[in-house]
C-alpha cells in the first residue's frame, strides 16, 4: 500500500506540472491568434491545474490511516475531491457553450490569426495529452485512484480538444470563419461529456455502490468452501483503493465452533484469491440440514444448554420417534430442580422432532467438583490388575491389559487402564468385551466407584 500510495503521489504532482505547462502555452497561443476555441482550452486547462492541485491533496489525505473519527480510513477523499473536479467541468463546458452560441447567432465570426507557434503548441499539447492520458489511467488502475482516474479523464477531453481546437483552426486558415467557434462547441460537448462520465463514477463511489460483477466473484469464491452450505449476503462498497464488507455465509448447526472458526479462514482465503482489494467481515449462521439425523438433533439441543447426555437411544414405533437418554446432573441438587431440567430439555427435543415423539429421560448424579485423591498402595493396584488380565483372558477379545492406575478419592477408587483388540471389530462389540472387565472389576473390589478402559487397536 505504501509503495501505491507514493506511486500515486508522484503521478498527481507530474499531473500539475503538465497542466500548468500546457495551460501557459494555450493561453498565450489563444490570446496572439483571437481563437475561442484555444482560449476555452485554455480556460479547461487553468481549471485542470486547480483539479490536479485539488487530487494531490486529496491523494496525500487518503493514504492516512484509519483513526477514531475515520473507522474506514480515508479513501473517500478522492472522491470528494473528484466531484470538486466534476463541478468545474460543468461550469466551464457551460461557459464555453454561451460565448461559441453567442458569436454564431448574434455576431459575425470574429478573426481568427491561425499561425506557426498556435499549431505547434497545440501539436505538443495533444503529445503531452497523450502520454499523460495512458500514464495516468494506467497508474488510477493499479492503485484504484478515483482521484487520478478524473485527472486522466481530464487529460483525455484535453486530448479531443486539442484535436478540435487543431481542426477549427484549420479550417479559420484556409477561409471557414466559423470553424473556431464550431471547434469551442466540441470543446464544449467534450468537456461536459468528461463531466458527466467522471460525476457518475463519482457519485457511485459515495453512495457506496458495489463494484459490478465482485459480488458474484466473492460469493462463487466463498460458496466453494467445504463446510459452507450457502452464501447468505454480500455487501461491499469502495473506500479509495479498497473494497469494504460483510459476507454472511451459512454452515451446519452441528458443527463445532472450532470447525466454524476454520472454514470462516479458508473463505477469508478464497475472497483474497478471487478479489485481493476487498476486505470483508465473514459472519457465520447456523442453518439445519435436510439430512440431520434425530440424533444429531438431540445431541445438539443438550449442547446449545450445556447438558451432558450419554446413551442416546432414538427408536421408530409405529410411525412414531421414541427418544431415551441419560441425564448428568449435579448429585446435590434437589430432586425438584433436576425435574425442572430434564422437563426442559424434553419440551425442547419434542419441539424439534415435532408432535408425536416421546422423550424420557434418567437423570444420573455427575461429580461438580474436581475429586482429590492418591495413588492407592501398590497390593491393591497388583489385585485389580490381575482381575482385569484374568477377566481378559476368560473373554477372549480383550488382550494386553497394561497401564492399570489406581487412586483413592472420597467417593470410592477410580480405575483407569488401556487395553488392547482387534481392530477390525465393532465399537459394539469392544464395549462389550471391556464392560464385561469392567464388571469383573467391580465384583472384586465393590469400593470401585469409577471404572475407564481405554481400548486401542492391536494391530497397529
Amino acid at each position: 500500500m505504501t509503495d501505491d500510495h507514493d506511486l500515486k503521489e508522484k503521478a498527481a504532482l507530474a499531473s500539475i506540472s503538465a497542466s500548468a505547462l500546457l495551460t501557459l502555452g494555450k493561453l498565450v497561443a489563444g490570446l496572439l491568434s483571437g481563437s475561442l476555441a484555444l482560449m476555452s482550452e485554455a480556460g479547461h486547462g487553468l481549471l485542470d491545474t486547480g483539479a490536479t492541485i485539488l487530487t494531490y491533496f486529496a491523494v496525500r489525505v487518503s493514504g492516512k490511516p484509519a483513526d477514531e473519527e475515520h473507522h474506514y480510513g480515508h479513501g473517500k477523499v478522492e472522491a470528494v475531491a473528484a466531484l470538486a473536479e466534476t463541478g468545474l467541468l460543468i461550469v466551464l463546458a457551460t461557459f464555453v457553450m454561451i460565448e461559441a452560441v453567442r458569436r454564431l447567432v448574434g455576431h459575425a465570426a470574429e478573426p481568427v490569426e491561425a499561425t506557426w507557434p498556435v499549431f505547434a503548441v497545440l501539436v505538443v499539447s495533444i503529445v503531452v495529452d497523450l502520454v499523460r492520458w495512458r500514464s495516468l489511467s494506467a497508474i488510477a488502475k493499479q492503485t484504484k485512484s478515483d482521484a487520478l482516474a478524473a485527472d486522466a479523464l481530464h487529460f483525455s477531453s484535453d486530448l479531443i480538444g486539442s484535436i478540435l481546437v487543431l481542426l477549427g483552426l484549420t479550417a479559420s486558415r484556409f477561409g471557414f470563419q466559423q470553424g473556431d467557434t464550431l471547434a469551442a462547441v466540441g470543446v464544449a460537448i467534450f468537456i461536459a461529456i468528461a463531466g458527466y462520465r467522471l460525476g457518475r463514477r463519482t457519485i457511485d463511489t459515495l453512495v457506496d455502490a458495489a463494484p459490478k460483477g465482485l459480488a458474484d466473484l466473492i460469493r462463487v469464491g466463498a460458496g466453494a468452501v467445504a463446510g459452507v452450505v450457502s452464501v447468505d449476503s454480500v455487501r461491499l462498497r469502495p473506500a479509495g483503493a479498497q473494497v469494504l464488507g460483510e459476507v454472511g455465509i451459512l454452515v451446519p448447526r452441528n458443527m463445532p465452533l472450532e470447525r466454524v472458526s476454520h472454514v470462516k479462514q479458508d473463505v477469508a482465503a478464497a475472497i483474497a484469491t478471487v478479489a485481493p482489494e476487498a476486505h470483508v467481515t465473514i459472519t457465520a449462521n447456523p442453518v439445519a440440514l435436510d439430512d440431520e439425523s434425530a440424533l444429531e438433533l438431540v445431541l445438539l439441543i443438550a449442547a446449545r444448554r450445556r447438558l451432558a447426555i450419554h446413551h442416546v437411544t432414538v427408536q421408530e414405533i409405529n410411525g412414531a420417534k421414541a427418544v431415551s437418554l441419560d441425564l448428568e446432573l449435579d448429585g446435590n441438587m434437589t430432586l425438584g430442580r433436576a425435574h425442572e431440567i430434564a422437563s426442559q430439555l424434553e419440551e425442547a427435543i419434542e419441539a424439534e422432532l415435532g408432535p408425536g415423539v416421546e422423550v424420557e429421560t434418567h437423570v444420573e448424579p455427575l461429580e461438580a467438583a474436581e475429586l482429590r485423591g492418591r495413588d492407592a498402595p501398590d497390593a491393591q493396584v497388583e489385585a485389580i490388575n490381575a482381575v482385569l488380565k484374568q477377566a481378559a483372558s476368560d473373554g477372549g477379545v480383550i488382550s494386553d491389559v497394561h497401564h492399570v492406575r489406581v487412586r483413592e478419592t472420597p467417593s470410592g477408587l477410580v480405575v483407569n487402564y488401556h487395553c488392547r483388540a482387534d481392530q477390525s471389530l465393532t465399537v459394539d462389540q469392544v464395549h462389550d468385551a471391556v464392560d464385561l472387565l469392567d464388571h469383573r472389576a467391580r465384583h472384586a473390589e465393590p469400593s470401585i466407584s469409577r471404572i475407564v478402559g481405554h481400548a486401542e487397536p492391536a494391530n497397529v
